[in-house]
Order: structure tokens, then C-alpha cells, then sequence
């Protein structure tokens, strides 16, 4: 089957799925698909979809439109980037059971033995993987290697379109189908709305990479032969001992701030988690009192918040003298009560949209989040 012929089957499997959720549709709009025959049915590398053409072609409708739906969700939402040094089959799987509860609560067939779980859908792929440790494979999974390292051999070579990276032009294509959804009277109808995965996803908006790398540069590292004249290039990350950075991190959940702050809030704690495999993050939530301490790690799911009270910081940051951390973040709108002194560590206050002006805060860096 040539190229030409594949896309007129995409183009039947977008008609039909606008019937169903305008959602989805306007997803499969944003996504390229590419014929390879070296995938078994169909895969993904976060940025395009792999199709067998000829499997494709053998297929019953809706069971094409519930196999390029699955592709899709795994590029939409960041699958393949976020596996990061996780075990590779256990996270294909985790995203597996995600994405699966999906398409299934559109309405769509799932392939035999498509792994399904009716509680661990609801629930992000980190917290799906840290739940399924030690189970076996899952080696009879119709889609257990559908999450790609790079696009296979016979795949046509990318274009080299400047701009933004496949990650936020998917969360940008995220974005647009929730307005295609609203506009279209279909509040209620996406079968996203009740997974969890989405509301983790809530894309961090700060280069967390970018903002550590100062503390990481200054922390004491074991380089372990590690030839240094790479270090200038960023290349010694990997040898660095996963000990090098502890970041403790204070959400705030006083009631000044809303729900859509605090999901914000989250969502940046995630972008520490994700920043480096070697980030030790303590989160407590505050509000005129100190919640936790929750031990993270990249992969970990992040606890439900507490708090809803008044705002005080000092309980924050009378804690932190035990934690010694290399930073400490702070997510806040910046109103409430501050410590009469500086901290001895270096603070970094993250503040959402109407947050306090930076000179307000006494001490400190302040990193503001964009609408």
C-alpha cells in the first residue's frame, strides 16, 4: 500500500471519529502519520505515528480508529519523553493501560489480550508504573513495544521544521481540542476528563532543567573518571551520584489560592521531578501549617494536596534547617506571613499569575508562571 492510500485510511478513521468526540478528532488532525512496515501494527516515537500500511488496510474500521486513537494518546501525552531511565517494557505497559481505559471509554474495540485495568487507568502512567513493580512482563501484549527511541529504518527522514519541540506543540494540540470540545457543546463527553493523567500532565512552564543546573553546578559530585572534558557540553550528567541535588519543595494550599493555582503549582513540581533522574525532591504542602514530608522521586506519584487555610511561611522554612536542601522552591502567590530573616539555603519562589510582584518578597528569586 503506498503512502497515498494509508492517509486516505487516516482521513476515514478522522471522519468517523468526529462522530464520536470531536476531542479525539481534532487530535488525529495534529497528528502525522507515516507508513513503515517494520512496525507490527503501529507505534510511536512522541513526535510521529508508524503505521503498517498493509495491516492497516486489513483492519475493520473501528478497529483502525481505536489503534491510531491508542498511537495518538501516547504521543499527545508525552509517553515516550517522560519514560526517561524508567524500565522500558513496565513503562510501555503502564502507558499501555492508560491509554487503553481510553479508547475504550470512547467506545472503541481494544485488541485481544490489550491490557485494561479498571482502577489503574484513572491514575497517571508514573503512579501506574510504581503500582505494577514486580509484576510480570506481560509478554502476550498486543502493544507492549509500541513506544519507539527513534523512528524506525524505513520511516521517510523527519523535516527539519524550526520552532517548538514535539512536547509542546502536542500540549498546544491538547489545548486546542479541549476549545474544539467546549465550542462544540461537549463539556462532559471527553473520556479524558475522568483520568488522572491529564490533570498530572499539567505541563510544568518553567525550564526546571535550566533553573537547577546552577545548584547542580556547585553541588559536590562524585565524576568517577567521568572525562571532564565533557563537562562543559552537559555530558557528565549521567555520572553524576543521584544524591547531588535535594530539593525541597512547598506548595502552597492556603485559601488564597484556587484550584487551577494549585494544579499549576503540581504541575511544576513535576517539572522538578522530571529536570534530572538524580533530583531528590521532600514536597510539603502549607497553609498556616507544614503537610508531609513526601520523600519523591522521578516516577513517584505526587500525593493529593492539603491545607485551605490562612498563609504562614515561616513553618516552611523552620523545617527546612532539618532537611538542609540544596534549594528550596516555593510555590506561592506570595501572600502571606515571611520569616524575619533569610534562610541560610537559596530560595527560589515560583508565583502564578497574580501572585505578589516580585518586590514584595523579601528574600529570595522569584520565577514567574506565564498564563
Amino acid at each position: 500500500m503506498t503512502s497515498p492510500d494509508l492517509q486516505r485510511l487516516v482521513s476515514g478513521s478522522r471522519l468517523r471519529l468526529r462522530g464520536k468526540s470531536a476531542f479525539f478528532a481534532t487530535l488525529l488532525l495534529h497528528a502525522e502519520f507515516v507508513p513503515s512496515r517494520e512496525v507490527a501494527a503501529a507505534s510511536t516515537d512522541g513526535e510521529r505515528v508508524y503505521v503498517n500500511p498493509e495491516v492497516a488496510a486489513s483492519l475493520p474500521p473501528d478497529v483502525l480508529d481505536g489503534l491510531l486513537l491508542h498511537e495518538v494518546l501516547h504521543a499527545a501525552l508525552s509517553h515516550v519523553e517522560r519514560r526517561g531511565p524508567r524500565e522500558r517494557r513496565r513503562w510501555n505497559r503502564a502507558a499501555d493501560t492508560i491509554v487503553n481505559g481510553m479508547v475504550a471509554a470512547a467506545g472503541l474495540p481494544l485488541p485481544p489480550g490489550a491490557v485494561r485495568d479498571d482502577h489503574l487507568e484513572k491514575l497517571s502512567v508514573e503512579e501506574v508504573y510504581t503500582a505494577t513493580e514486580g509484576q510480570e512482563d506481560g509478554e502476550g501484549d498486543e502493544d507492549a513495544d509500541d513506544l519507539l527511541d527513534g523512528p524506525p529504518s524505513d520511516a521517510p527522514p523527519k523535516g527539519s521544521k524550526p520552532g517548538q519541540s514535539a512536547s509542546r506543540q502536542w500540549q498546544q494540540a491538547l489545548a486546542q481540542a479541549r476549545s474544539v470540545e467546549a465550542m462544540g457543546g461537549e463539556h462532559g463527553h471527553d473520556p479524558l476528563g475522568m483520568h488522572r493523567e491529564l490533570a498530572r500532565l499539567a505541563p510544568a512552564r518553567l525550564d526546571w532543567r535550566a533553573q537547577l543546573w546552577r545548584f547542580l553546578a556547585r553541588t559536590p559530585v562524585d565524576f568517577g573518571g567521568f572525562d571532564r572534558r565533557f563537562v562543559g557540553r552537559g555530558l557528565y550528567l549521567e555520572a553524576l551520584d543521584d544524591e547531588s541535588l535535594t530539593a525541597l519543595i512547598a506548595v502552597d494550599t492556603s485559601g488564597s489560592v484556587d484550584d487551577a493555582a494549585v494544579r499549576a503549582l503540581v504541575g511544576e513540581v513535576q517539572g522538578v521531578l522530571g529536570a534530572y533522574p538524580h533530583v531528590r525532591a521532600i514536597l510539603y504542602y502549607a497553609d498556616t501549617e507544614a503537610y508531609g514530608p513526601y520523600d519523591l522521586r522521578p516516577g513517584d506519584a505526587i500525593p493529593d494536596p492539603q491545607g485551605g487555610g490562612g498563609t504562614d511561611f515561616r513553618p516552611i522554612f523552620a523545617l527546612a534547617q532539618d532537611h538542609e536542601p540544596d534549594v528550596l522552591i516555593y510555590l506561592s502567590d506570595g501572600y502571606g506571613d515571611f520569616p524575619a530573616e533569610a534562610p541560610a539555603m537559596p530560595t527560589l519562589w515560583v508565583v502564578p499569575p497574580g501572585g505578589l510582584e516580585n518586590e514584595g518578597f523579601p528574600f529570595g528569586d522569584v520565577l514567574r508562571l506565564e498564563e
